[in-house]
């Protein structure tokens, strides 16, 4: 048997490819697969917090949107607590913390809605500032891309946070920042992600 394996190969690396919507989000990609698919409610209707709306488009280094992203989003309650068993407090019943959403085909265009996540304890550096993780993959990407999407209106909260200080350059730490605004009654935050260029998103090697 290992004088077989040593004979393999390492398979050729390759990007996500179409297919990736088929598998992770069947529905959006016109594929009636699964009763239930995962990854579409973050908070239920009975998850505590201030309720939000997060949109934005994905963008390449000449500002064109990019039409088959996908994105995973991971984020504490309204508490500052992951839904997690080792979390330190109570875990919400009715919050999942977790949410998977792909660029709409013709537009670019992403959106999910949640609750706005509370201030969270890092590993041995203090408090963090609200914010949400994101990870994305897409043709032309070979390994998904993690970014942290903070929000505008915590200027406080984002000066102390200790990742967000970690980047140098004021003008690079704004690619972080969310912009807040109200539609129909609704809080949106606005984050639109560019992958190179002047202003690139700044991305994290986790």
């Amino acid at each position: 048997m290992t004088q077989e394996l040593s004979y393999l190969k390492e398979t050729p690396s390759q990007t996500a490819g179409p297919y990736v919507h088929i598998g992770l989000a069947p529905g959006a990609a016109g594929f009636d697969i699964y009763k239930e698919e995962l990854g579409w409610e973050i908070a239920g209707p009975n998850a505590g917090g201030e309720r939000i709306r997060v949109e934005g488009v994905v963008v390449d280094g000449i500002g064109s949107p990019i039409k088959d992203v996908l994105l995973e989003a991971w984020q504490a309650n309204s508490e500052g607590i992951y839904p997690h068993p080792e979390s330190a407090g109570d875990v919400e019943e009715d919050f999942r913390g977790w949410g998977r959403v792909i660029t709409d085909f013709e537009t670019g265009e992403w959106a999910f809605e949640s609750v706005k996540p509370g201030r969270t304890r890092g590993r041995n550096v203090g408090m963090q500032a609200p914010h949400i993780h994101l990870w994305l993959v897409a043709r032309g990407i070979n390994i998904g891309l993690h970014t942290r999407m903070y929000f505008e209106d915590e200027p406080e909260a984002n000066a102390e946070d200790p990742v967000l200080n970690i980047v140098e350059w004021e003008r690079r730490r704004s690619t972080l920042i969310a912009k807040r605004s109200e539609r129909a009654e609704k809080i949106v935050y606005r984050f639109d992600i560019k992958l190179q260029g002047e202003d690139e998103t700044v991305f994290f090697d986790v």
